[in-house]
């Protein structure tokens, strides 16, 4: 990932500061590509391992995948998926936990099943992260 980074800049359309997110050594910092074109980064998302859960710090579109126009739908979904199946695999049933900006609410509650747990906090749990995880990842 660190070889990426150049890719991933404001000068590039990105929003968030992926460098300081790589370089925070208690976040894991995770690509989408697509088969066959591996260089090209469809999103990214930044994860710590809590004490239970996942917690996600910051999840992004490629600049080309947002909008009106953008080549891939899904990508936040794909992302987020992921984050659960790793939940999953650390042993806390799918629990994944993240702010929400306030306009992204109820988008997340109807799009994903997250639950708003107060304030800005947003929490996907067993069934919602299953259900993701069957519709990202055909097995």
């Amino acid at each position: 990932m660190k070889s990426d980074i150049k890719q991933v800049t404001k000068k590039n359309g990105w929003l968030f500061n992926w460098k300081r997110e790589l370089d925070a050594p208690d976040r894991e910092v995770y690509k989408l590509t697509i088969q066959g074109n591996p260089n090209v980064i469809q999103g990214l998302v930044s994860l710590s391992i809590d004490v239970d859960h996942i917690y996600m710090h910051l999840i992004e579109s490629a600049p080309f995948n947002k909008g009106k126009t953008k080549i891939y739908v899904g990508v936040p979904g794909n992302l987020i998926a992921y984050a659960c199946r790793l939940s999953f695999q650390k042993g806390f049933d799918g629990f994944i936990s993240f702010h929400s900006k306030t306009k992204l609410i109820d988008h997340y509650m109807k799009s994903l099943g997250a639950h708003h747990f107060g304030g800005n906090l947003m929490i996907i749990d067993t069934l919602p992260a299953k259900a993701l995880i069957e519709k990202y990842f055909k097995t």
